[in-house]
């Protein structure tokens, strides 16, 4: 994946790191802006429900409150304390005349409150009830609380949906079970009072205040048993694992997972009326977050055009950003075809301006390089020339083709003929078939002929030896090192002595330099002297010498030396250092 990267052109580069860039950003800005407007939606809703909860059970317990203090007003009428007082005195005779006089308290209680259903009063004289409710047998009482009404510490009972057993075929109601108020500091053991109401109207109290019908409001048992059953379907909540053990406390909220998988929000407050019965709201998760549906296909949607946009802008960006890039790489290619005099010009002040401008000073440079080359080349062939020229130095040409003549008239055919050879060998070594660079070989070679030149030219004026070690014959070197050396000991080390010359000629290798030594017995010289003479147009000896310094710095530089030492009747010695290639 990598090479592949790496092999691509530099605008697709551009363009790909810009898209990914911009898909990151979208990405992280539609996904942190749909975490954000849900948990805001989530946070909302949940609070909508708790409020709409609260006020439920607000209602709830405001309804409860008024039937039991409707209750207790019944018991604080006339009719009901004479009925006691009956009860008291046990005194059952005027059973059907207080039957009577209660129709008018029983029809009050069910005006003061609407939801009151039936009324329900045992006494021992009898029980009392509206003639209108058609109640069922005297033992019904016993039979639905008997066994309820033994528990003790008790003042007021509720009961959740039921069938009332005390009136024949009401429906389902919820009852309340109350002992009677304390009367003239007298306490009736034996005296309760059922209130039941309308279950259904019971339930439209629970749903009035529902704003949303997909949330859905119950009042349960803490066992998680219905008090008010649900106008459709059948819930049982109670079957639910693990739901009614999390109704421990009085109010709360907590996530559950129904039978059907469904993730469930739920709320739940106990009445304070009846601590007993929890108001409990539940909705479904995905119903309460359904809302995030929409946002996080528009989410989707923004995220899908800007992307698209970002890459119908991507190539327009990259050839925008790349366009002077470009147009110095055209220039490189124009460079290739030898057009030095093109230049980069640009209005931008940036990176690739900065680029273009060195390319400029480069191409100025190379100009300058170029002309500089040139003029060497130049200088070295004239030096090549000049260098050419001193071996075949008119003086020294005609001192061999003289000595060639008499011999020759001499009869001295042998010695003409190894001149003849010797001639053509220093004129073939030198040409070196155009090249600069020689071998140590070829150069000790190409000096042999030219002192073998001489010594027929003058006659027992000196001996030579050379002595080269046989690892520094094959090295390069430039060509015509020896023969200028040797002709200067020839020409001005030997002139005015009268004892046979010597020269000797060592090549040795130092380290990593390359010395070549000429040494004769000459005369010698004042160094100074002649170091002030180099320069002076028309003296040979200063001639050659500066012609073959200028030839060394041209190949070598300053790696390369030559170094004069000689004494006054002694003799001197010139020392050339090269570097090894």
């Amino acid at each position: 994946m990598m090479s592949y990267f790496y092999k691509m052109s530099l605008k697709k580069r551009i363009q790909l790191i810009y898209i990914f860039l911009v898909v990151l950003c979208i990405s992280v800005t539609g996904i942190c802006s749909y975490l954000f407007a849900a948990k805001s939606i989530e946070r909302n809703a949940l609070e909508l429900k708790k409020s709409i909860l609260n006020k439920s059970v607000q209602v709830m317990d405001e309804h409860l409150r008024h039937i039991v203090v409707s209750s207790y007003s019944f018991m604080l009428g006339d009719t009901f304390t004479q009925v006691m007082q009956d009860v008291r005195n046990h005194n059952d005779g005027r059973y059907y005349q207080n039957l009577s006089l209660l129709q008018t308290t029983f029809a009050q209680l069910k005006l003061v409150e609407p939801l009151i259903d039936t009324a329900y009063l045992k006494t021992p004289i009898g029980n009392f009830f509206s003639t209108k409710d058609f109640p069922n047998q005297s033992a019904a009482f016993d039979n639905e609380y008997g066994e309820v009404v033994k528990k003790p510490g008790w003042n007021t009972m509720w009961f959740g949906s039921h069938a009332s057993a005390l009136f024949q075929s009401r429906g389902n109601v919820l009852s309340l079970l109350l002992k009677p108020i304390v009367i003239d500091n007298h306490t009736f053991s034996e005296v309760y009072m059922v209130v039941n109401m309308r279950e259904a109207a019971m339930r439209d109290i629970l749903n009035q205040d529902l704003m949303n019908s997909q949330v859905q409001l119950f009042l349960l048992h803490k066992n998680g048993s219905e008090v008010i059953r649900p106008g459709s379907g059948t819930f049982n909540l109670v079957t639910e694992p693990g739901f009614a053990q999390r109704l421990n406390r009085g109010v709360g909220d907590f996530t559950y997972t129904n039978g059907q998988g469904q993730d469930m929000l739920v709320n739940y407050s106990a009445l304070s009326m009846n601590e007993d019965w929890v108001m409990v709201s539940v909705q479904s998760k995905a119903d309460l977050l359904s809302p995030l549906k929409k946002i996080r296909w528009l989410v989707i949607l923004i995220m899908l055009f800007c992307i698209l946009l970002a890459l119908a802008l991507s190539d327009l960006l990259s050839s925008a950003l790349l366009k002077p890039l470009n147009k110095l790489r055209r220039l490189m290619v124009e460079v290739e075809y030898n057009d030095l005099d093109v230049r980069f010009r640009s209005k931008y002040d940036d990176e690739v301006s900065a680029v273009g401008h060195r390319f400029n000073r480069m191409l100025e440079q190379i100009q300058i390089l170029f002309e500089e080359v040139r003029a060497t080349e130049q200088d070295k062939r004239r030096l090549e020339v000049k260098a050419l020229q001193a071996q075949v130095d008119p003086h020294f040409l005609y001192n061999t083709l003289n000595t060639m003549f008499w011999k020759s008239e001499s009869g001295e055919k042998k010695d003409v003929s190894a001149m003849i050879v010797s001639l053509s060998l220093l004129f073939r070594l030198g040409l070196n078939d155009g090249k600069d660079i020689t071998t140590v070989e070829q150069e000790i070679k190409h000096v042999e002929q030219y002192m073998q030149l001489q010594q027929q030219c003058y006659e027992d004026l000196f001996e030579y030896r050379i002595e080269a070690q046989e690892s520094c014959k094959g090295i390069e070197i430039l060509k015509i090192l020896l023969q200028p050396l040797v002709e200067n000991s020839i020409l001005h080390g030997f002139n005015d002595k009268e004892d046979l010359g010597d020269i000797l000629i060592r090549i040795d290798l130092h380290e990593d330099t390359l010395r070549l030594a000429v040494t004769d017995n000459g005369c010698g010289m004042d160094v100074a002297k002649m170091n002030a003479e180099e320069a002076t147009e028309g003296n040979r000896k200063g001639y050659a010498i500066s012609n073959l310094v200028d030839r060394l710095n041209l190949q070598y530089g300053e790696q390369a030396s030559l170094v004069f030492h000689s004494e006054i009747n002694v003799g001197t010695t010139v020392v050339i250092t090269i570097p090894i290639r």
